[in-house]
């Protein structure tokens, strides 16, 4: 983002500019975690996106270099979405936010079994995801 257009130059508002609303953040998640990748796959997450915020930010992540947009080689009326090497890198921030709630948040509904592998170990875990997505 030019100089001339950032709030500040605070490095927790440029990666809240670039990532940082709820929506965006979920369906990093559902790419990172769940192995979504279609938009009709994203529309079927709990938290019930409407369309036009799901279009919105799935344009948004593409332009900030978050994802990539391409047809499927199977079905080419179909899109699938993938993440970065940019988008990958923001698995440290996502364990580190379920490793929050699940401290805070009784209602937690991470399986334990998760829990306790980013506990103990989660640089296999990125390592796991990273090599799912190459």
């Amino acid at each position: 983002m030019p100089a001339k257009n950032r709030r500040s130059f605070c490095p927790v508002s440029f990666a809240l500019d670039k990532f940082g609303d709820k929506w965006s953040l979920l369906i990093i998640r559902d790419l990172m975690f769940l192995g979504k990748e279609t938009y009709g796959e994203f529309l079927e997450s709990s938290e019930e996106i409407a369309t036009n915020i799901l279009a919105d930010r799935l344009k948004r992540l593409e332009t900030e270099g978050i994802l990539l947009k391409f047809r499927d080689p199977e079905n080419g009326r179909r899109v699938i979405y993938r993440l970065t090497e940019k988008g990958l890198d923001l698995a440290p921030v996502l364990i580190s936010m379920i490793q929050w709630s699940s401290q805070y948040d009784p209602d937690c509904g991470a399986p334990k079994q998760l829990l306790q592998r980013l506990q103990d170990d989660p640089d296999d875990f990125i390592a796991e995801i990273r090599s799912r997505e190459s």
